[in-house]
């Protein structure tokens, strides 16, 4: 099946067309004729399924003049993705999307939401500004994204009340990983005889990929990723950055360390982005160094490496990104790096992956591999005639001994430098994950605490 036959708009099948959205995924083929029709849609489906275009796309399509969607995420992270994701695919459409998030100017959110059709938001904000009359919305559509974490993290009763503020008169589709009592119940109050959708897959990831993980400080991102180019030693890869400047940065800093890296962003012209993909593609380049916008699309075979220099905000561009590895049947190997800031993004990955906490090799490692990659070549290879008449020739003035080790230096002249030791102990990374997962734990109960403390105190003054 392909996206044409959805009937979609032909602005949108352009548009998909040119980021390479190619054939729907599960989720997307069971979903987007439902939406389409107009029917309410409970869908549970892991994270990293496409769920975004799975609604973003039917919606985009449907939406007449005047029409607004809301979007409800469980955090800023996930609403900045999702709000680009449909920015994205609606860009022959001219349609604007607005993100709404504690912690940013509540006059510039006002104004994003106005001029916008679609509006993403986490619930905290949204409801602050709907119930202080700042805004006034009725929107069409209504979408939970990621329902079961946002019951995790405390917001059932605040997407109850949200709903309040909505027209019954709209189509609402929830999304939600698992389904636990309370999303069932939530799913029976808001939604009309919705068609149930259920993808069940446990590992989307695919199994050609061994995927790993290295935890590290924000300040030694660098460092962390030429130590672990230095020890796994790709033929080809792809190293996948956040931001345009990030890739610049990056690129220059690969090029300046020896490496043949090129960058690939939004910003460059065609031309120079065809001569970049044309020389990695012919192996001229070795490392391509691109942001998840530039990389759509990108068919390149034989990349055994794909490393993330950042981790992706949300599953889905996860996904995308390591299956740029291990295609053809071919093994692939996707490594990350991952600072305490991410481990809120390493969780949702986790639930759709098989990725494994590593630790980064020390100087002494890589030391140790290069002598021993060097050996195990030394093995396969047969010496021809003119190899033979080369050390006879040198024999007139070195003896055996002396001309190994001079071939021996050639061929280890790139010796690795920098720091012993990079990175957190698997212990260390371990310790760091599970007091993060406590204290996100404590968070959710807190944040269900205050607003059930608040409605009390609420109807006391009642």
């Amino acid at each position: 099946m392909n996206f044409n036959e959805f009937n979609l708009k032909k602005e949108i099948l352009r548009r998909l067309e040119e980021i390479g959205f190619e054939k729907p995924s599960p989720i997307q083929e069971k979903a987007i004729p439902v939406i389409l029709e107009g029917r309410d849609v409970v869908a549970q489906a892991q994270t990293g399924t496409g769920k975004t275009a799975a609604f973003g796309l039917p919606i985009l399509s449907k939406m007449q003049k005047g029409e607004k969607a809301l979007v409800i995420t469980p955090t800023r992270e996930l609403a900045i993705q999702v709000s680009e994701e449909i920015f994205r695919f609606g860009k022959y459409l001219g349609i604007h999307t607005a993100t709404v998030y504690g912690g940013s100017s509540y006059a510039r959110q006002i104004k994003h939401i106005e001029n916008s059709e679609f509006i993403v938001a986490t619930p905290g904000r949204l409801l602050d500004l709907l119930k202080s009359g700042r805004i006034d919305i009725a929107p069409k559509y209504v979408i939970l994204d990621e329902a079961d974490e946002m019951l995790d993290m405390g917001f059932l009763d605040d997407i109850k009340e949200i709903f309040k503020f909505v027209p019954s008169d709209r189509q609402t589709l929830l999304f939600s990983a698992t389904m636990p009592a309370p999303i069932k119940e939530l799913a029976k109050t808001i939604l009309k005889n919705p068609e149930f959708i259920t993808i069940t897959k446990k590992q989307v990831t695919n199994e050609n990929i061994k995927e790993y993980f290295y935890v590290i400080d924000e300040n030694e991102r660098k460092d962390a990723l030429i130590r672990l180019i230095d020890y796994k030693n790709p033929s080809k890869s792809i190293v996948f950055c956040r931001t345009k400047k990030d890739v610049d940065d990056i690129a220059d800093f690969l090029s300046g360390a020896g490496f043949d890296a090129k960058g690939l962003h939004g910003d460059m012209d065609q031309r120079r982005r065809e001569e970049v993909i044309r020389g990695f593609k012919n192996d001229k380049i070795e490392i391509l160094v691109a942001t998840d916008v530039a990389a759509r699309g990108l068919d390149v075979n034989n990349v055994t490496h794909v490393f993330n220099y950042h981790l992706p905000l949300d599953p889905e561009s996860y996904v995308h990104r390591i299956g740029r590895t291990g295609r053809a049947g071919k093994e692939g190997m996707a490594i990350s790096l991952v600072t305490p800031h991410e481990f809120r993004a390493l969780s949702r990955i986790q639930k759709i992956s098989k990725i494994v906490l590593k630790e980064i090799p020390t100087l002494e490692d890589v030391k140790s591999s290069e002598i021993q990659k060097i050996i195990e070549k030394l093995s396969t290879v047969e010496p021809n005639d003119k190899a033979i008449s080369i050390v006879e020739e040198l024999q007139n003035e070195y003896d055996l001994l002396t001309i190994a080790t001079k071939f021996a230096h050639m061929l280890f002249n790139k010796e690795a430098d920098g720091k012993e030791k990079i990175g957190k102990s698997i212990n260390e990374a371990k310790r760091l994950i599970e007091r993060s997962k406590k204290q996100n734990d404590r968070g959710g109960r807190n944040n269900r605490n205050r607003r059930y403390s608040g409605r009390n105190s609420r109807r006391g003054r009642r």
